[in-house]
């Protein structure tokens, strides 16, 4: 089964929006080579219209190729979600227009690599309620922005991610990959039990809590005294 990985650049604020005007700054060469790997490792990408159109304009033109990207992107098999488009000209495109959920499942239960969602913000957001996204991969940048839209909006409840890689850049950006953690979302007797025990006014987890907070008070006060 293929994994939807849902690859954004944001700043320390969430916002994804018009990254072209905030982004260029950062862009070390170890950054580049991130994004140049990230490409390369997926075999498909699902686009939203207005980032599918935005891409469409700019790849097909670019002839340079370095580091095969160009290719990479022109030649691959992308899915464009659009409720108005009549047609998808661009090299090797399926458009879906309705039942998009289910029209998502079926490229993911296929043999093959990876899905890559990039931009997008509607349609990474409709897709991660029914449980859709399998990982993320989020490039966070030094500034705030203040102002856009975000990948995670006013009221997306995310229930569990676990991190699974972290790196740090020269430029001061970093990268986060997250995969949903099914043990937080608590899907298994195991969480309710945890958390049951945890809460539980008989187990005796009112004092482990309160030595648990006051370790870690001391801790802090040690590292704050000269």
């Amino acid at each position: 089964m293929r994994k939807l990985i849902v690859a954004e650049f944001l700043t320390l604020d969430g916002v994804m929006e018009a990254s072209e005007e905030w982004q260029p700054p950062y862009v070390s060469e170890d950054v580049a080579e991130a994004i140049q790997a990230s490409i390369h490792a997926s075999e498909a990408m699902l686009l939203g219209r207005v980032t599918y159109e935005l891409f469409a304009s700019y790849w097909p033109t670019q002839t340079k190729n370095e580091f095969g990207v160009a290719d990479k992107m022109n030649s691959q098999p992308k899915f464009v979600v659009s409720s108005t488009l009549d047609k998808a000209a661009w090299n090797n495109t399926t458009l879906i227009k309705g039942n998009v959920i289910e029209e998502i499942r079926r490229p993911k239960q296929q043999p093959g690599g990876d899905i890559r969602l990039s931009g997008s913000a509607t349609l990474a957001q409709a897709l991660m309620q029914p449980g859709l996204v399998d990982a993320y991969w989020l490039l966070v940048h030094p500034l705030v922005r203040g102002r856009g839209k975000r990948l995670f909006a006013d009221g997306t409840a995310m229930a569990g991610l676990k991190l699974v890689e972290s790196k740090a850049f020269r430029s001061g950006a970093v990268l986060l990959r997250y995969e949903p953690d099914h043990w937080r979302i608590g899907a298994g007797d195991e969480r309710r039990h945890a958390v049951d025990w945890w809460h539980h006014p008989g187990s005796g987890n009112h004092a482990l809590r309160s030595v648990l907070f006051v370790r870690a008070g001391e801790s802090l006060q040690a590292r704050l005294t000269p």
